[in-house]
């Protein structure tokens, strides 16, 4: 059995109306590829190092291979388009234990 995978994304948002619509083609795209968020945006409050000031993701997938396969997808390639004029993003692969 395949370990889970995680993708982290950290994002500055720098408009935030056109971030919803983002967050709008994102969600579905996620689900589609039995992802799904386990944080959102919610509180964060940094522990050690330096302050983190942005938006903070977290999704869960079933493998690795399901979430390259999300984020090169034509729905989430869609989303990103939106997203590179509302904020600047930083997304990380993580395979689980």
């Amino acid at each position: 059995m395949s370990a889970k995978a995680y993708v982290i994304v950290r994002a500055k948002v720098t408009d935030p109306e056109a971030y919803e619509e983002y967050k709008q083609h994102s969600g579905p795209a996620v689900a589609r590829y039995g992802g799904h968020f386990l944080a959102r945006g919610g509180l964060l409050e940094t522990l050690e190092g330096g302050e983190e000031s942005g938006r903070v993701v977290l999704i869960e997938f079933p493998d690795l291979d399901t979430a390259r396969r999300w984020y090169n997808s034509p729905e989430y390639q869609q989303a990103i388009s939106i997203r590179k004029d509302a904020a600047k993003a930083q997304f990380v692969l993580l395979e689980g234990v």
